[in-house]
């Protein structure tokens, strides 16, 4: 019987059995019985589970240094912080690695008030990189903007001058989701130019989740906007829907104020390492995003990854277990703006990028690991399933080859690489996400076990494992695969494809 490890109290040798894994997937590959790592992971998995820091880490990081947000004073404090415990749980080579923000960004007041047809306060926060009403604020009438066909709205986008801007969702998409969300930054500048004064909508102008909570978030690969965009909570903007569609004409006040800098600001990822043994030049990347956005704590987006990352580590370390291949630890910043931490990193190792195995990433909230999403790389499937097979007595969890564009994956995907996923269960993420609710308290502390361990046996396999576990696609391979998974028209949206060879030496061929 299948059992999730939901409590420290387990002995050492219930977990080491768990890690065992009898059974394989296919023929022909093997998982940890057979190609010697089952005795590294045996103890990996003890102090992983016995010997845990990882809540402790988030506790600190949450409470201690708090909202992190890339280019700030905070965010700084984080990166400082990260070093400090990479160096105290002993990893090699520690140290920050700079690059720079296209600009930088600090929210201000978010103030909002429904005049007409009744009087109260509306709840909402700035999406960031947005601008500022004038210093005395707005008012104006509230008007109805369908996402779900922004070509007709960009038609006749004059009639939303000296207006309120409501976006909704109305009738059927006429493009996909990450196509529309291209196509809302576009919106959004020519609602400026055409006078708009604030526009009401969230991430792609979805709505939010409820709980009277708003989300705030990027809207756009390193994108700013001078409009006031603004995130309400779905219960005001129901009842703004609900006036609309009677025919009503609402009224509202805005002040938004929010401060750009005058040019790029500085950031860094931090970066520390257990080298192989044998072929320490291969490296095999393991990550999560240190910053956060600025609501509350950054405690499950994306400080739970960032406290894998550390408690994986830490188990390794402790175990006395060296790998064959290096495994490389990395807290990157600037996710939240557009994978700037994970695309620099890209940039400045692409020298390397030959000898890398991939990355592995934890970036999906509160809940337990689901599926291992290799990236794209369906070639990867039959070898990584005996290890995913290996780990069933605590949990089942799925493989496919999903390449994940919202974390930092991503950029190791185009690079021809696996960016594998530790996707995750966390149904309550959507009321955490980006918003006033992202704190310690919605992390259970032996989840966030179980989701280390998992990480520090999957980075550790990958690096220890006999066979090179992948090796970098060429780029028409890699283009041809973003394509049939629908994610290459949205990266040359976004001016994401190409960007250069990445070791593979050669370039794409457009269809």
């Amino acid at each position: 019987m299948r059992k999730l490890l939901a409590s420290l109290g387990m002995s050492v040798l219930s977990f080491s059995l768990a890690c065992a894994g009898l059974a394989r997937a296919n023929e022909g590959f093997k998982g940890p019985d057979e190609d010697g790592t089952k005795p590294a992971l045996i103890k990996i998995a003890g102090e992983g589970m016995m010997n845990s820091h990882a809540f402790q880490y988030l506790t600190e990081l949450s409470d201690n240094v708090g909202a992190r947000l890339t280019g700030t004073p905070e965010a700084q404090k984080a990166i400082d912080w990260g070093i400090a415990k990479m160096r105290a749980i002993g990893l090699e080579n520690v140290h920050a690695e700079k690059w720079q923000l296209w600009r930088g960004w600090k929210r201000g007041i978010a103030d909002a008030e429904l005049l007409s047809p009744m009087r109260h306060k509306l709840h909402v926060d700035a999406m960031g990189w947005t601008g500022s009403t004038p210093a005395s604020g707005v008012e104006g009438e509230i008007v109805p903007v369908n996402l779900l066909d922004l070509d007709q709205e960009l038609k006749d986008i004059s009639r939303l001058k000296g207006k309120v801007v409501l976006v909704v969702a109305k009738g059927n998409p006429k493009k996909d989701s990450a196509m529309t969300f291209v196509q809302f930054g576009s919106f959004l500048r020519a609602a400026a130019k055409a006078g708009a004064l604030v526009v009401i909508g969230g991430q792609g102008g979805s709505k939010a989740s409820g709980m009277n909570l708003t989300h705030t978030g990027i809207l756009g690969f390193d994108a700013d906007f001078a409009i006031p965009v603004v995130s309400m909570t779905a219960e005001d903007q129901g009842q703004l829907e609900r006036y609309v569609i009677a025919g009503l004409k609402p009224r509202a006040r805005f002040n938004i104020q929010n401060t750009f800098t005058d040019g790029p600001v500085e950031s860094a990822n931090v970066v520390g390492e257990i080298r192989g043994r044998e072929n320490p030049e291969q490296v095999f990347v393991v990550g999560a995003h240190l910053d956060s956005w600025d609501l509350s704590e950054g405690s499950t987006d994306n400080g739970t990854g960032s406290a894998s990352v550390l408690g994986a580590a830490d188990a390794i370390v402790r175990s006395g277990m060296k790998p064959r291949r290096t495994i490389r630890f990395v807290l990157f910043t600037g996710e939240e703006q557009g994978l700037d931490g994970s695309f620099a990193y890209i940039k400045q190792h692409q020298a390397e990028m030959a000898n890398h195995l991939g990355d592995l990433v934890i970036d999906e909230g509160q809940g337990p690991v689901s599926d291992f999403q290799l990236g794209g790389r369906d070639d990867l499937i039959a070898s990584f399933q005996p290890f995913a097979k290996s780990l069933d007595n605590i949990r089942e969890i799925k493989v496919d080859e999903k390449v994940q564009s919202g974390t930092d994956t991503l950029p190791f995907s185009m690079a021809g690489l696996p960016g594998i996923n530790m996707n995750q269960d966390s149904p309550d993420y959507k009321y955490t996400h980006h918003s006033a609710a992202d704190a310690l308290e919605a992390v259970k502390p032996a989840l966030l076990t179980q989701n280390a361990t998992l990480m520090a046996l999957t980075a550790f396999w990958i690096a220890d494992r006999p066979e090179r576990f992948a090796a970098p696609w060429p780029a028409e391979r890699t283009a041809k695969m973003l394509r049939a998974q629908g994610q290459f028209d949205f990266l040359k949206a976004f001016n994401l494809w190409p960007y250069g060879n990445l070791g593979a030496g050669e370039t794409p061929k457009e269809d």
